[in-house]
């Protein structure tokens, strides 16, 4: 079974929903998400630049959706985005990651199978 994610070769949530978060968590207000790539969206809400948009982008993804992506401040990436599970994460199913990934014709991922317990003598 290979490790690699399959975040890796998606990247559906990141040019499908607005990434909005509490203002404090860019480096300006001493958090880690540098202040060039968001834009204020409220009083006290930021948001990651390119998803307050019509067509949802975020300025941080790097490479083609459905094909090889990364997140150029995956290190510093807001809550919303540590916060987000992709569907399959721990056993559980993620309507907003099948929904993100099939606006972008991808499909829904696979959940793992569950494991057999052993048969008792």
């Amino acid at each position: 079974m290979s490790s690699t994610s399959p975040c890796l070769t998606c990247g559906a949530c990141c040019a499908f929903f607005r990434v909005s978060f509490y203002w404090g968590e860019t480096q300006g207000a001493g958090g880690g998400v540098p202040d060039n790539l968001t834009e204020q969206c409220g009083p006290l809400r930021s948001c990651m630049s390119g998803t307050n948009n019509p067509a949802p982008r975020c300025t941080a993804l790097l490479g083609d959706v459905g094909g090889a992506v990364r997140c150029t401040i995956y290190d510093n990436r807001p809550s919303p985005c540590r916060d987000f599970q992709r569907s399959g994460e721990d056993g559980q199913e993620n309507a907003d990651c099948d929904r993100a990934r099939a606006a972008h014709g991808l499909p829904p991922l696979v959940l793992p199978p569950l494991p057999v317990e052993a048969e008792t003598a």
